[in-house]
């Protein structure tokens, strides 16, 4: 690489600092200041300086799973700090607080067990839990996609809703998808403790399967970063993919047999729900969570190879693409 290509890293105390030079492009004279906006991420990057070329990376560095992960881990505090961010700000300037994480799923799941265990009478096909027969495996379901849903519905607006680290900063904007999946999971685990006291204080059990619902929590997170990673970057483009979204997750709802088992479905549209990765998972939730059976493991196993591949694909097209965000943004 001759001179005139070599970006310009300056390293003042405590940050590290990286602009990228054209090549016959001079460096800046000086250190220049930080933005207030980008205290977060100076305060979080403890990666040393590297010196990156002007020109883009090849498209093999970023089909590397390996090299995706190493450079995740390599940034993993300031992902924890964004994530941590967005947990405390969620109810910020309310009198419970963090209280409310707990008091929400509590509330769904009461209402649940009332409305359709009391009132409607209604149980599960296969499970005998009494009031609880229905209300335990919808709320196990709501969990599972509350994850895919929160993510996608917010992902269109996440980098055109922080301009300054596009532009101001440089700042590796792939860790942002991953901070709001981090954050989501965090909710989804306390409401997913609420579900297993209902189970214990009212059923009495407890079963031994519940552990391995990370291994189907591993394969929906995945799926949800890829697809969020996937819409981060469609949504500085295209405006209108953010309405368009809600509408599709609504549809996906309805069909990944959240509200009804998947054996209630005719034989001519069972394709609906065994073509549907979502309800696959959500169905392996259930089992582990509620029902005390193991995951169907050939394909909860095909199910997390084709969520790696979609987490994979999302990476790279966002890796590809952000290079335009600040012309667009």
């Amino acid at each position: 690489m001759g001179p005139s290509s070599q970006p310009h890293v300056s390293t003042p105390a405590g940050e590290t600092r990286v602009a990228y030079l054209a090549p016959g492009q001079a460096p800046a004279s000086g250190p220049r200041a930080p933005s207030r906006d980008a205290s977060i991420a100076a305060e979080g990057a403890e990666a040393p300086a590297r010196v990156l070329s002007a020109a883009p990376p090849r498209l093999a560095t970023y089909l590397n799973p390996l090299a995706m992960i190493a450079h995740l881990h390599t940034h993993r505090d300031l992902i924890w700090r964004f994530a941590l961010r967005d947990v405390q700000g969620r109810y910020k300037g309310s009198y419970l607080g963090i209280f409310w994480s707990f008091v929400t799923p509590l509330l769904m799941l009461a209402v649940y067990t009332f409305v359709f265990g009391f009132v409607l009478g209604t149980r599960w096909t296969g499970f005998a839990g009494g009031a609880l027969g229905f209300s335990l495996p919808l709320f196990a379901g709501l969990i599972v996609f509350g994850v895919l849903s929160e993510c996608l519905s917010k992902a269109p607006g996440l980098i055109v809703g922080n301009p300054n680290y596009v532009k101001k900063v440089v700042f590796p904007l792939e860790l942002l998808p991953v901070a709001l999946l981090l954050a989501s999971l965090v909710h989804a685990g306390i409401s997913t403790l609420i579900l297993l006291a209902g189970q214990a204080l009212f059923l009495g059990q407890l079963s031994g399967t519940l552990l391995w619902f990370p291994l189907v929590v591993a394969a929906l997170g995945m799926l949800t970063l890829g697809g969020t990673w996937l819409l981060a970057s469609l949504g500085v483009f295209i405006r209108d993919i953010g309405p368009a979204v809600s509408i599709a997750l609504t549809v996906l709802m309805f069909m990944s047999a959240i509200f009804y088992p998947s054996s209630a479905l005719p034989g001519k549209v069972r394709w609906v729900t065994d073509a549907n990765p979502i309800a696959l998972i959500v169905d392996d939730a259930r089992r582990t969570l509620v029902f005390g059976q193991p995951p169907h493991w050939v394909r909860l196993g095909l199910v997390a190879v084709a969520s790696a591949v979609a987490m994979q694909l999302g990476y790279v097209w966002f890796m590809r693409s952000k290079r335009w965000f600040a012309d667009v943004i």
